[in-house]
């Protein structure tokens, strides 16, 4: 008897030195929409999982550069809530958030993009106060597109700003960045949820935020938003083929509808679209021992 219960004794012991498994976390492309990211990374928070990597492309690389920096999930809610225009606000904070989106629209009317991002990136810069992806509390891969080759470039060292300018430089939208004779733009172009960069990991999470279009209606699109529809047309089937190539552990796909590429007003309607993925993912998390 006594033997059974040292040996019991030593198995409950082996259990809890057992280490956590390593998640990885990716954060795909899609403008307004990867503010549904935000509540997934309040997950995290909530349960103390803390990803030993996190990979981005476009809107993922900014929230995931915020995330590795040491943010937390709902430090970076807040940062948004007190960035962008939404419904409801009274009309002095409407005219406080507009006078900041103003100050980010600097144009670059006859060069390769409608704006240089330079402003934005300037405000990026005064939150997250690191410059190089060396000085970030969690490694972070961010994922851009070379324009001539089509290739993907993938971007974990050296100039952080930089590479988060480049994996969002939407074409067309924001000027492209020049680095080591390349011209890069979005990473959405190749990769838009980056899940097979991840390294070292035990478990992967994806999140993709692609969404999907409002449905059919009466009245064309416009010009910009059939352009941008497109992009995310063509997003959409480079996961899908990734998917059946290679899929992540745990792929998430909030169920975001017709929510366009720059709606950031509609932050609450995205996040709660969210939920379901968001406990979808705790539920799967609690059943690998996290």
């Amino acid at each position: 008897m006594a033997a059974g219960l040292i040996a019991r004794f030593r198995s409950i012991i082996g259990r809890k030195r057992k280490k956590a498994p390593r998640l990885g976390l990716a954060l795909g492309g899609g403008g307004a929409k990867g503010l549904a990211h935000i509540p997934i990374l309040e997950l995290l928070d909530e349960m103390g999982v803390k990803p030993c990597c996190i990979s981005g492309t476009s809107i993922g690389a900014v929230l995931g550069a915020l995330y590795a920096s040491g943010m937390s999930g709902s430090g970076i809610r807040g940062l948004v809530d007190d960035t962008v225009v939404k419904k409801g606000d009274s009309p002095d904070r409407v005219m406080k958030h507009l006078k900041k989106m103003v100050g980010f629209m600097d144009l670059d009317l006859f060069g390769p993009g409608i704006f240089k991002g330079s402003s934005f990136m300037d405000y990026f810069y005064e939150a997250i106060r690191i410059d190089s992806f060396q000085d970030l509390k969690v490694p972070l891969k961010v994922v851009a597109t070379d324009f001539w080759t089509s290739g993907e470039v993938v971007i974990s060292s050296g100039d952080l700003i930089g590479a988060v300018k480049a994996s969002m430089g939407l074409p067309g939208v924001f000027t492209p960045v020049e680095k080591d004779g390349m011209v890069l733009i979005d990473g959405g172009g190749v990769d838009p949820v980056p899940w097979s960069v991840l390294e070292g990991c035990d478990v992967t999470v994806a999140v993709d935020v692609l969404g999907s279009s409002s449905g059919r209606s009466k009245d064309p699109p416009s010009a910009f938003r059939a352009v941008m529809e497109m992009f995310d047309i063509m997003q959409r089937s480079i996961v899908a083929a990734r998917m059946n190539a290679d899929g992540p552990d745990i792929y998430l796909r909030p169920d975001i509808r017709g929510v366009g590429i720059m709606e950031f007003h509609r932050a609450d309607e995205v996040y709660a679209s969210a939920g379901p993925a968001r406990d979808e993912l705790e539920s799967r998390l609690k059943e690998l021992g996290f």
